[in-house]
């Protein structure tokens, strides 16, 4: 889908991570980040991330579930669940946030975020576009959760494309 979005843009400097870690990215390389989009980015630990964490471990549980996730993760599977699920849900991890990288962002940002997002509310992505200083557009997509590429590809691709082409004719800047 990206390299459907991004046309001839120069695509060695893109990359395609999780938003926590994109926005750690372009806060550690302001310098060479063109643009940012997060799609379904946790910023902060809430009651609604994890309630939703909660009801994944309960699901994951179940027979056969595991195995849905190996299409991505393969034999790291169990794994990468558990560290998310054991990370969310420990004491330590209460106070964890993006604010102190969110506040070194300066590039344009395009923040994606479904209306029923069963990780986190729109606060998240809201809290997003508040801390960076660079121009920033906040679309919520309506009866999507928390894979909004998968449940919306055709609005994601208008919506990734349209800031991709803003990017490249330098109408959004620092």
């Amino acid at each position: 889908m990206i390299a459907r979005a991004c046309g001839g843009l120069e695509m060695e400097n893109w990359r395609c991570v999780g938003g926590g870690m994109a926005v750690g990215c372009a806060a550690v390389y302001a310098e060479s980040c063109r643009g940012l989009i997060t799609e379904s980015a946790q910023a902060f630990v809430d009651t609604a991330t994890l309630d939703g964490i909660r009801v994944a471990e309960r699901q994951f549980a179940m027979p056969g579930q595991l195995e849905r996730l190996q299409r991505y993760h393969a034999e790291k599977s169990e794994w990468v669940l558990r560290a998310w699920i054991d990370i969310w849900l420990s004491d330590a991890f209460r106070q964890w946030s993006l604010d102190d990288q969110l506040a070194k962002v300066d590039c344009p940002l395009l923040a994606l975020h479904g209306d029923h997002d069963e990780y986190g509310s729109r606060l998240h992505p809201e809290r997003i576009c508040a801390l960076t200083s660079g121009p920033s557009d906040l679309q919520i997509l309506l009866d999507c959760g928390h894979v909004p590429h998968r449940e919306h590809p055709e609005t994601v691709l208008a919506a990734i494309t349209r800031f991709l082409a803003q990017l490249d004719n330098a109408t959004l800047t620092r």
